[in-house]
């Protein structure tokens, strides 16, 4: 797949709709381990769709700090049937896959998945790069310094990854993911078919990951198309002092600036009002009068 035939990059944001193939995402909207997971991913997926959602981002691991780990096993039983499922009935869907696992992406990749989203960056697996490149597929790569078992549990708000030492954040973290790129390319990926994040709610503090949100212009300057994935995480939580799912006003805003400061594709939970958010935003910056 070309991103390039199906996505046109500053004409406007698209939404990816998460679909979450595990029992224990920090959202609570996780589909857990059982015979009914493929139907109910399917019927999601289906909402989705109707929602708006431009692309639909299936993953098999909590991302979530405290987190467990999941077996490459497990994780494989959890995504591929879905994908398999997602790419037989709704064939014009696009679908990445969220694994850092290389096994992961290759199998989804080989049953219907057209894009890996992998959170470290090619950093857990140097396998990844190989894959991608082999399978010519596109990616989304995220800025990550957080450190699995470092994080600090709120039992009402949730977890948050403990922030590492930064001197320059803002010019840091910018440096870091245009690497990401650099490696990437250097591993025979097209430049075309890389897609940047900064890693919202991954090892920053509650105001770095603001401040990221508001400064998302300056990763649009690397000249790749930006990610944004700000969803009900715990720094909307920390800041409003709400649960998971009371977090909605709170994600529209990131959301909505996020737009505002070029973000092409927002990673979401509630499609819906997202997408109603996003095609807003859209229409108020594009306004000339």
């Amino acid at each position: 797949m070309r991103l390039n035939d199906h996505f046109h990059w500053g004409s406007r944001c698209y939404v990816m709709g998460i679909v979450n193939v595990t029992p224990d995402s920090f959202s609570g909207d996780g589909l857990a381990d059982d015979q009914d997971r493929v139907t109910r991913a399917l019927a999601q997926a289906r909402q989705f769709i109707a929602d708006g959602a431009d692309i639909l981002d299936v993953g098999g691991e909590s991302t979530r700090p405290g987190a467990a780990l999941v077996a490459e096993q497990e994780e494989l039983d959890r995504v591929v049937p879905v994908v398999e499922a997602l790419t037989r009935e709704l064939p014009d869907a696009i679908i990445s896959v969220d694994t850092y696992k290389a096994a992961v992406a290759e199998a989804a990749l080989a049953h219907g998945a057209h894009i890996i989203n992998d959170v470290w960056g090619f950093k857990a697996d140097t396998d990844m790069a190989a894959v991608a490149a082999d399978r010519q597929a596109p990616v989304m790569l995220m800025h990550n310094r957080s450190k699995p078992g470092h994080a600090e549990i709120d039992r009402r708000l949730g977890g948050s990854y403990v922030a590492p030492d930064y001197k320059d954040f803002l010019a840091e973290v910018v440096e870091e993911t245009a690497d990401l790129a650099r490696n990437a390319e250097a591993n025979g990926i097209a430049r075309d078919q890389i897609v940047l994040d900064p890693g919202v709610g991954f090892g920053k503090t509650i105001e770095q990951n603001m401040a990221l949100i508001n400064h998302l212009d300056a990763f649009k300057k690397l000249g790749y198309p930006v990610l944004l994935g700000s969803s009900r995480k715990s720094f909307i939580g920390r800041v409003l002092d709400v649960e998971p799912d009371q977090r909605l006003e709170g994600t529209a805003a990131t959301v909505a600036i996020g737009v505002a400061r070029g973000a092409d594709i927002v990673r979401v939970h509630d499609v819906k009002e997202m997408t109603r958010i996003v095609r807003m935003t859209d229409a108020l910056i594009r306004a000339d009068g």
